[in-house]
């Protein structure tokens, strides 16, 4: 019984593996294969430039006197006007500063007074034709330069001691005020900070940083790839990583001429000008990706790039008789390219069945 039961296990198991068999090959034949439809829309080809929002214009706000902060009257985020005041500083100079200037100031008084009583004296001896003209001009000239020494250390003292003065005829105080409207971005002091005055020899301490937050742009970079495709103009879709559900236009403003390196990469700055700002709730600062539009086909056929082999100058595909259940080798011709899908110009319509081969398994 045992041995009956063992030879109808075997036949049984030659009669699958057969059957098995003829699945694979034969009439029955179990096809390795999917198809992929070829399908109609548009194919965009684009370029990316990763950057982020940021205002045309930034400024910061610094103080041309040293003091220290007595009164802030704006906070981030605060939008004031142009000549509308920020801060209040206090001077705030050491013994010998102020020392110093009262002396200059007093030196500098005494010498003009002198050079006023020569000048007025020289005067009346030209008048009386006792000295020449050449030598009125010179004391005429040792005389304004007297007086502007004089004016110059009294405004110093000034500044010194009441925080404010006349410099030059620029009017310099205190208070200072905002250079243009906008948004404060940023603020870098509070009271009874001690600020560093802005001059010819020193960055001096930033107080604000004020943007017109109407006027964004889009600053970013562009790899040396894709930027020879790049032209002044372009349409761009901008996508912000804060706001993915927001559709934002711009267009290519700036192209850098000169590349730079970052991480072993050849970059190009680029700027684009944010087309409807007005209609989008933007911050300064968000990240963002910008997809440049090169070229776009519309209402064309198309089909998974992956799909298409390359021989020479040919392009193919395989492509499949539902009726015959046959499998045939098509010539194609093909346009625009994504980079995911391609545009089929000969070769192929719509709702063709186009071959996909599984990949090969590596050995």
């Amino acid at each position: 019984m045992k041995k009956k039961l063992l030879i109808i296990g075997t036949i049984l198991a030659v009669i699958a593996g057969a059957a098995f068999v003829m699945t694979r090959n034969g009439n029955g034949k179990k096809e390795d294969y999917k198809t992929v439809a070829v399908s109609r829309g548009e194919i965009i080809e684009k370029a990316l430039a990763i950057g982020e929002i940021t205002p045309r214009d930034e400024i910061q706000v610094k103080s041309k006197i040293a003091g220290i902060v007595k009164n802030i009257y704006a906070e981030v985020g605060d939008k004031i006007l142009v000549g509308q005041p920020l801060v209040e500083i206090t001077p705030d100079p050491t013994p010998l500063e102020i020392t110093e200037a009262r002396r200059n100031a007093e030196i500098s008084r005494v010498a003009f007074e002198q050079a006023e009583n020569e000048y007025l004296r020289q005067k009346q001896l030209l008048e009386a034709n006792l000295i020449s003209r050449q030598e009125f001009e010179q004391q005429k000239m040792a005389y304004e330069e007297a007086q502007l020494r004089k004016n110059l250390n009294d405004e110093r003292l000034a500044l010194i001691e009441k925080g404010r003065t006349q410099l030059g005829g620029n009017k310099v105080e205190s208070v200072i005020r905002a250079p243009i409207s906008g948004t404060v971005l940023e603020k870098f002091v509070n009271a009874g900070d001690p600020v560093v005055p802005l001059t010819t020899f020193q960055a001096g301490t930033p107080i604000f940083t004020l943007a017109d937050m109407s006027r964004l742009i889009f600053r970013g970079t562009i790899d040396e790839i894709d930027v020879g495709k790049v032209k002044l103009g372009m349409q761009v879709d901008l996508k912000i990583g804060a706001l993915p559900n927001v559709s934002v236009k711009g267009q290519v403003s700036r192209i850098s001429p000169k590349a730079k390196k970052e991480e072993n990469s050849t970059l190009f700055d680029i700027e684009i000008d944010i087309v409807n700002a007005d209609s989008v709730q933007l911050r300064a600062g968000y990240s963002a990706n910008a997809d440049i539009i090169i070229r776009k086909a519309e209402n064309v056929l198309y089909i998974p790039e992956r799909l298409v082999s390359f021989e020479k100058d040919s392009t193919f595909v395989e492509v499949t008789d539902t009726v015959a259940k046959t499998v045939s080798r098509q010539p194609i011709q093909i346009g625009l390219s994504d980079g995911v899908n391609v545009e089929v110009t000969e070769g192929l319509a719509e709702n063709n069945l186009v071959v996909e081969r599984p990949p090969k398994e590596i050995k």
